[in-house]
């Protein structure tokens, strides 16, 4: 299995790796990955890798059976050999726009504690359908509630529960459209805030930023009618 660097720090630039192998489609797979591969509504990283002999622009990464992560060079050039050394680089400024956009949606799922149908996550805008028989008749408080919780610059944070305890709090559980894996036998958990202060805990095995005033500034800037009672609510990041 791929070792996940950025399940231990999101904020990881960087990271030195071994060449495993190359996939049938022109993947490389690696021992370590900074790179997040795509999966949970949330993009796959893009970058670059170097080795001795060579360089290549990477645009995504992708989950491969077996646990492994394969990086995905943006052109059909040379790839680095088995057992190269391969230094990995993020385009971090887009992979920070996911971990501030990724953290929002988070706190949208407060504001708006329905049932989610689905999500997506970009490096300007994302969204979240909700099962929401009708739209919601105030967007001001609820922005203003969104911006009171970035303003709070509460701690986000990271815990593991057992298959079993999932499965015995499917409470926790926000999503109707995507359930988080089980069969591994642990299941990671986000939580913004602690203690009396925490206003959120669910499954995700997304990037986030350490505390939620790293959002910066964010705005309900869209609700769409995706169905009897399906609204797509879709968020603003600013700069």
């Amino acid at each position: 299995m791929t070792e996940l660097v950025f399940r231990q720090d999101a904020y990881v630039q960087q990271s030195e790796s071994l060449v495993v192998g190359h996939t049938p489609e022109g993947g490389i797979l690696v021992d370590r990955s900074v790179f997040y591969p795509t999966g949970g509504g949330q993009p796959g990283d893009n970058g670059w890798v170097e080795w001795a002999s060579g360089r290549l622009t990477i645009a995504t990464a992708v989950k491969v059976e077996g646990g492994h992560v394969a990086l995905v060079p943006a052109e059909p050039m040379a790839l680095p050999p088995v057992g190269a050394a391969l230094r990995q680089r993020l385009d971090w400024g887009r992979r920070y726009r996911h971990m501030r956009m990724h953290t929002a949606l988070h706190l949208l799922s407060v504001v708006i504690p329905l049932p989610v149908t689905g999500g997506q996550i970009g490096a300007d805008r994302g969204r979240l359908d909700f099962d929401m028989p009708e739209p919601p008749a105030d967007i001001d408080r609820l922005n203003a509630a969104l911006h009171a919780l970035v303003d709070r610059d509460l701690a986000v944070s990271d815990d593991w529960i057992t298959d079993e305890e999932l499965l015995a709090n499917p409470g926790l559980v926000k999503t109707l459209s995507v359930k988080p894996p089980l069969g591994q036998g642990k299941v990671r958990l986000v939580r913004i805030g602690q203690g009396a202060g925490q206003v959120d805990l669910q499954p995700c095995g997304g990037t986030h930023v350490a505390r939620t005033g790293e959002v910066g500034q964010i705005e309900i800037c869209k609700i769409e009618n995706k169905g009897r009672q399906n609204r797509r609510v879709t968020l603003q990041l600013g700069g």
